[in-house]
């Protein structure tokens, strides 16, 4: 992508921005005692570092796909009640699992992004406490099997547990304790605001190393992007 085309893509309009921070920033997740600095220090990174260091690369990262040092990382910006994160995760990802985490080439690591109100807050908070018990992957690829091919599955505290239970966790009254802590919150607010600060507006959005794909695009899209990048990185 040009210098150009990325000073577009990131130059986020003021409309759009207020939506974002409004309804992801507000009181859905504000924590009681949480702390207002984390948007400014975020910001403070994004600006220091390009976008290919939101990279976290953190070793044992349950929320992560591949080797910590593949030259490829492809951050997934999603919610779970969003029926073209299900198609992606369906259709596409198993294949780039195959041909690219597979090889030691890609990376893929989620970020949450909660836009379609207290149940996908709800189903985020779920998927980091399955996280805890080592079924993360499990966990997403259960709600989004069994998501509608068009619009946004209803998945209320009883159905929640119901996929934990599915994915074999068995602690169920940890699920539900790490559901209700605070870090989770607060690491999913994390999510939030850094994708809204590099103009990310929909689900799902991706970012290989530093180029957009937006939407659960053609596997071609995912495949001419990553090899691209692939070699730029060499």
């Amino acid at each position: 992508m040009s210098g150009a085309g990325k000073k577009k893509w990131l130059n986020v309009t003021a409309v759009v921005l207020a939506v974002v921070a409004a309804f992801l920033l507000g009181n859905m997740l504000t924590s009681p005692g949480g702390s207002d600095q984390a948007a400014p220090q975020q910001a403070e990174k994004q600006q220091e570092s390009p976008l290919v260091k939101l990279a976290r690369r953190a070793p044992g990262d349950p929320l992560a796909l591949g080797k910590p040092d593949a030259p490829v990382v492809m951050l997934n910006y999603s919610d779970y009640r969003c029926p073209f994160c299900a198609k992606f995760t369906r259709d596409i990802e198993p294949e780039l699992i195959k041909r690219y985490v597979d090889s030691g080439v890609l990376r893929i690591e989620w970020r949450d992004f909660p836009i379609f109100g207290e149940e996908s807050l709800a189903a985020a908070k779920a998927g980091r406490a399955a996280a805890a018990q080592g079924k993360f992957w499990e966990y997403v690829g259960a709600i989004y099997q069994d998501a509608p091919e068009k619009g946004h599955p209803s998945l209320p505290h009883d159905k929640l547990v119901g996929y934990a239970q599915q994915v074999g966790i068995t602690d169920i009254a940890k699920f539900e304790a790490d559901m209700n802590d605070p870090a989770v919150l607060e690491a999913i607010r994390a999510d939030a605001i850094e994708g809204s600060q590099i103009g990310v507006s929909s689900t799902p959005t991706f970012l290989v190393n530093d180029e957009p794909i937006l939407g659960a695009q053609p596997l071609d899209q995912f495949v001419q992007t990553i090899e691209r990048v692939e070699a730029a990185a060499r």
